[in-house]
């Protein structure tokens, strides 16, 4: 059968994703204790969705309710009963609450800061600022660092910095600036990837507010420059943002001094680009397809996870085994984020995601609900081969995959990356930073948006 099963991956489609990815296929069993859940409205893994509990003082905080920057990250994400995680004895850690002091400032370092004292400490702020002297520029480019995002893959960068850091050198070890740069280059580069996909995609909304593409399409200046209102130049000039804070990004990478960091953070970029274009085709056969698709994933999402992690992993003087380790642990994340992503689109109102939902299917995306619906629906096939463009299509692929067990499949599936991510983590020395790295795992399988 084509398309995946709820019980397994199509054996011919995982040995060759396993070879793509450079690691071998193991066949394992994962076992796990299940929580009866209590009863909510909200059950988007079968599991009650309530806020994570946080292990106050043993995490070096007073147990209070996060406060300013970090109470809008944490808000974004919700936590279920660790009914999804194996029984690893973790300790429910709020990672938003324990990096509170790294995350508040990042965007506002990302962005501009008066302070002299930091430019000692912290030379690479106002870095997006400082490169420019296109005020209109510089607006565009700091669109997104408006801290309402999740930041969550700052946080994963940071949390895994410290649990490597606590893994090779014990409680005594600390942040390293570099390893802090890495975790905002990696939401440099996925701002930057956003305003490629507004432009690409002719978003409208991004975050529940107007995306870029729809701010700067409606100006007759931009940058400026005089577009007369023409669209398509202002597209261009929006899409060069992007490309501005991926040049500023490379800057602060090549001040790292690392040639390993640096080829695995350029790496990220070359598979973003790489994603795009993969994304624009489609197969003929349904197990090309889904091959297709999840290779795309990797490319587009779980690659600036997984490279960010493991360069944090090589700043730390970890050996081969660890920066490898990591790095899996932020590539199964990144495909259950994805994957999870995908599944939001087909069961969330357009309030909660903070923009419209089907939208894939609109963009003519075939993502992983519509590919497992192929198996019980194949007149899915020809509708994914026209990009869903006739008149109907949209509408009768959405129901057909809400009649399969097309939402199902794709719940199994980022599940399994996400106790793959969980078990990875739990391989580290115990510590905060390692418990809060599970506990990542459970936030993203169980968000809402």
């Amino acid at each position: 059968m084509a398309c995946l099963s709820s019980s397994r991956l199509c054996a011919r489609v995982q040995d060759k994703l396993m070879c793509q990815f450079g690691q071998k296929v193991r066949r394992q069993t994962l076992f796990v204790k299940l929580k009866p859940p209590g009863p909510s409205p909200l059950r988007i893994f079968g599991k009650t969705c309530q806020r994570v509990t946080t292990c106050g003082p043993a995490c070096g905080t007073s147990g209070t309710t996060v406060t300013g920057a970090a109470r809008r990250l944490a808000s974004s994400m919700q936590s279920t009963s660790t009914g999804s995680l194996p029984d690893y004895g973790t300790q429910m850690v709020d990672p938003y609450r324990l990096l509170e002091d790294d995350l508040n400032g990042i965007y506002e370092d990302i962005r501009s800061s008066n302070r002299e004292s930091l430019r000692i400490t912290r030379p690479w702020i106002k870095e997006l600022e400082r490169n420019t002297n296109q005020p209109e520029l510089n607006t565009i480019a700091t669109y997104y660092f408006d801290g309402q995002g999740k930041a969550l893959r700052p946080m994963v960068a940071i949390l895994t910095a410290k649990a490597i850091n606590y893994h090779v050198y014990g409680e005594n070890s600390a942040l390293l600036p570099s390893q802090r740069q890495v975790a905002m280059i990696s939401e440099m580069i996925h701002s930057a990837s956003l305003i490629h996909d507004d432009v690409i995609d002719q978003s409208d909304f991004r975050r529940g507010k107007p995306s870029v593409n729809v701010l700067w399409n409606h100006k007759k200046v931009c940058i400026g420059i005089e577009c007369l209102g023409n669209k398509t130049n202002c597209s261009i000039w929006v899409a060069m943002a992007g490309d501005f804070i991926l040049a500023v990004a490379s800057m602060m990478i090549a001040r790292l001094r690392s040639d390993e960091v640096t080829l695995v953070l350029s790496q990220v970029v070359t598979d973003l680009v790489q994603g795009e274009f993969m994304q624009l085709g489609s197969k003929e056969t349904e197990n090309e397809r889904f091959a297709h698709y999840l290779t795309k994933t990797y490319r587009k999402t779980a690659s600036l996870f997984a490279n960010s992690v493991k360069a944090v992993a090589l700043l730390s003087g970890a050996d081969e085994a660890t920066c490898e380790l990591a790095f899996q642990y932020g590539r199964n994340l990144g495909l259950s984020f994805q994957l999870v992503d995908d599944l939001l689109d087909f069961v969330s109102s357009s309030h909660g995601m903070g923009k419209p939902t089907a939208a894939d299917l609109r963009l003519g995306l075939a993502t992983a609900p519509v590919l497992f619906a192929c198996e019980k629906y194949p007149e899915l096939n020809p509708m994914i081969m026209r990009r869903f463009q006739d008149a109907g299509d949209v509408e009768k692929a959405f129901e057909l995959v809400h009649k399969s067990r097309g939402l199902e499949q794709t719940r199994f599936l980022a599940r399994k990356h996400g106790l793959e991510a969980a078990r990875l983590a739990s391989e580290l020395a115990d510590s905060p930073y390692q418990k809060a790295l599970v506990v990542t795992t459970d936030l993203v399988l169980n968000r809402i948006k």
